[in-house]
């Protein structure tokens, strides 16, 4: 037995990661445990659980590797600092402690968070061979071209390069300061959200606007190549040596100062997100046009904080040359502790290949799960008042007949999504079909802005009868952006060809208005019985009932807190929102039957969280 440990720690949501002779046994991010959204401590609790689900000591670990090479990033930071110096001193100040602090140190902190128990090998993999690793090895496919696009790993922001087997190559790439992903973030920020957590609100803001910016943007800021290079004009950010990621030229450029957070988000916002949004796009597809090119081959992988950007990938897999893509659900740098895993298996140590249908991620449920008695024992400790059904049909026709009352149901059921979608097992659910859902789950569950969109799991043997997808395609980690068939499109009546932005939301435009987008768009998610059987027959009892095999599907929390983890989260997160139904293992919990909680408490509860 060879049992490999990866981790990712301190940049961005860290993580770890266990591989046992190939095969993924767990998978986590510390936020979870820690309840700290994109906690980027060092993943004590990850490693931790990752070993006690595999039933291993650190002394039965053959391997550790760590995501990408420490000494090489802060080469690359001093270089930086030194080139814009004296204008970056300030950021240098502040970064520099913990650098040298704990950074520098990693086989220290690695040997602490293992107990001093590993006595082996630590193998520090670069940035982006993590994530290319990540989404080659997992996927169902012999070879593949490969496609990893982030904000910044040591030196790349954009790899190139294809795998074969058990090897990948990187062979092209695109290195710091010209980033899409920094570009993206860019925006991010100049629009008044959270860098590294704000962008999908960003994706999802841009069908609101017309790209009246993306002249302005090509013109200025990116000189983008027909085969998806770039450079990006410096003068017009301060990510390199500020605090801050635009500078006042950027300002000058878009008329006016960065949004407050908070504040309300105007026409100008909207604009603008829908303009980075077309030239994102833009220079995801001529990658990927120009990797074809280079390769021949037909599948593609995806992996790196821009793989999450699911309009692209959607157009990639439509408009592109590709046959078949993957894309790596963790795509960010929590998926890069899986990927220095499957590296070291792969690449280092020269293991055999074996592609596996659908795919080797398990459906990315790799988190921890509770038993029946571990549940019940939870909801009495919480005071819950609960009925348990005795078989899954019960339980899935019960809660099927309460999703078509409308009623919002929290769904946490066997192992804990890996990643930031939520896919089934850390749930909240909902009928698509309702025209009061959006509004209801974002301002009384989610807590969050009204403007966000809900995507929708679908059975796959229905998907192309709702979504402009090919029969039985295969979505399963809500990553591709897909329209909403016309069949199913209606007539959202006078005024809305001449509304704007936010105005759009009060117009019907499909028979299920939840999920529909106001670019009639949807991310789509498909339910197949292989990866996850007791949603599937959810879905199928819903289908059975309504006619319709589509629900909403959005991740179990409150905004600003991470994915619910435990029965205990789930259950305290139904009594601090207006959720309706909490389903945990068999236990079905009606809020209504639940003792009150004060708005105090609720006050409290919610405060707790930075909002992003």
């Amino acid at each position: 037995m060879t049992a490999i440990l990866g981790i990712s720690a301190f940049y961005h949501d860290s993580a770890a990661a266990l591989v046992v002779d190939g095969k993924i046994v767990a998978a986590a991010q510390e936020e979870r445990f820690t309840r700290k959204k994109h906690d980027a401590e060092f993943p004590q609790n990850a490693i931790d659980f990752c070993l006690a689900e595999a039933g291993l000591t650190p002394e039965q670990l053959d391997y550790v590797g760590f995501y990408d090479k420490p000494l090489t990033k802060f080469e690359r930071l001093l270089e930086t600092y030194l080139a814009f110096a004296p204008a970056g001193y300030r950021s240098f100040r502040l970064a520099m402690p913990l650098w040298l602090k704990q950074k520098l140190h990693l086989p220290r902190e690695m040997d602490r968070g293992l107990h001093h128990k590993y006595s082996g090998r630590y193998v520090f993999t670069d940035h982006h061979e993590s994530h290319a690793a990540s989404a080659f090895f997992p996927s169902p496919y012999d070879e593949a071209a490969i496609l990893t696009l982030d904000g910044v790993g040591e030196w790349s922001t954009t790899c190139a390069g294809y795998g074969r087997g058990n090897k990948i190559t990187l062979d092209e790439e695109i290195r710091f300061p010209h980033s899409l992903g920094l570009l993206y973030s860019a925006f991010t920020y100049y629009t008044g959200f959270r860098v590294n957590s704000g962008e999908y609100k960003l994706m999802g803001l841009a069908p609101y606007g017309r790209p009246t910016y993306e002249k302005l943007i090509r013109e200025h800021l990116i000189d983008l190549k027909e085969d998806g290079s770039f450079r990006l004009d410096m003068s017009y950010f301060n990510y390199c040596q500020g605090l801050t990621m635009t500078s006042a030229k950027f300002d000058a450029l878009f008329g006016g100062p960065p949004r407050q957070a908070e504040s309300k988000v105007t026409q100008r916002e909207m604009d603008l997100a829908a303009s980075i949004q077309v030239v994102t796009e833009d220079a995801m597809l001529r990658s990927a046009r120009h990797i074809h090119q280079r390769t021949g081959m037909k599948n593609l992988v995806l992996a790196g904080g821009v793989a999450l950007n699911c309009v692209g990938n959607g157009r990639i897999l439509r408009e592109g040359p590709f046959e078949n893509i993957w894309i790596q659900p963790a795509a960010g740098d929590a998926g890069g502790a899986l990927g220095a895993a499957l590296f070291i298996w792969y690449q280092l140590l020269d293991k055999p290949r074996v592609t596996q249908r659908p795919d080797q991620q398990n459906g990315s449920f790799l988190g921890p799960q509770f038993n029946d008695d571990q549940i019940v024992e939870a909801l009495d400790q919480a005071g819950a008042v609960y009925t348990t059904c005795a078989t899954e049909d019960e339980l899935c026709e019960e809660v099927a007949g309460l999703i078509a009352q409308e009623k919002v149901v929290g769904w946490f059921q066997g192992r804990m999504e890996f990643g930031p979608r939520a896919l089934g097992g850390r749930s909240i659910i909902g009928d698509p079909r309702s025209e009061k859902m959006q509004s209801v789950m974002n301002l009384k569950i989610k807590f969050r802005e009204s403007f966000r969109p809900f995507a929708p799991c679908v059975l796959q043997e229905e998907v192309e009868k709702y979504f402009e997808m090919r029969p039985g395609e295969d979505s399963p980690y809500m990553l591709q952006v897909a329209p909403v068939r016309s069949e199913i499109r209606t007539d959202p009546g006078p005024g809305y060809e001449k509304a704007f932005g936010i105005e759009k939301l009060n117009y019907k435009r499909s028979t299920l208005p939840a999920i529909t987008h106001v670019d009639y768009s949807a991310r789509v998610q498909t339910i197949d019985r292989q990866r996850n059987p007791l949603f599937h027959k959810l879905l199928t009892k819903f289908y059975e009932k309504t006619g319709c095999p589509v629900l909403i599907n959005t991740s179990f929390n409150v905004r600003s807190e991470p994915i619910v983890c435990t029965p205990q989260d789930a259950y305290r997160c139904m009594m601090m929102t207006d959720m309706d139904v909490l389903v945990v293992g068999r236990q079905i919990i009606l809020r209504t039957e639940q003792p009150e909680v004060s708005e105090e408490d609720r006050a409290r509860h919610l405060a707790q969280f930075q909002l992003d």
